[in-house]
């Protein structure tokens, strides 16, 4: 069993900044994949960004290349999104997930994760 709990979400301006965190527990956090996905009203969940056990090597959505980064810090069981240059359309509810089976391979499709923190609201106004 793995427990993921996100926090860092709130109300920003566009052009803004804020970091996501996901605090993980139950399982050794350095020998799986982490990703992050959101969703927004009426749409479904989208692929952001994942990170492999070790943190060196990264996948990112076109969406957010060049403005959101994915990092990781296995001393402290905890993956991180910082997210620059925010748009109103990145608004929606911003999970993270792990990936325990696909050693090697950074998964982008939310069936692929196995467990899921809660979520955390991110708002962009304009």
């Amino acid at each position: 069993q793995v427990q993921l709990v996100e926090s860092g979400g709130g109300l920003v301006q566009a052009g803004g900044s804020l970091r996501l965190s996901c605090a993980a527990s139950g399982r050794t956090f350095s020998s799986y994949t982490m990703g992050w996905f959101r969703q927004a009203p009426g749409k479904e969940r989208e692929f952001v960004a994942a990170i492999n056990w070790s943190g060196g090597s990264t996948k990112s959505a076109d969406s957010v290349k060049g403005r959101f980064t994915i990092s990781r810090d296995n001393a402290k069981n905890t993956v991180y999104l910082q997210m620059n240059s925010l748009k109103p359309e990145d608004t929606a509810v911003y999970y993270c997930a792990a990936d325990l089976t696909r050693i090697g391979r950074l998964a982008t499709e939310a069936r692929e994760y196995d467990y899921w923190g809660q979520g955390t609201q991110v708002t962009v106004s304009s």
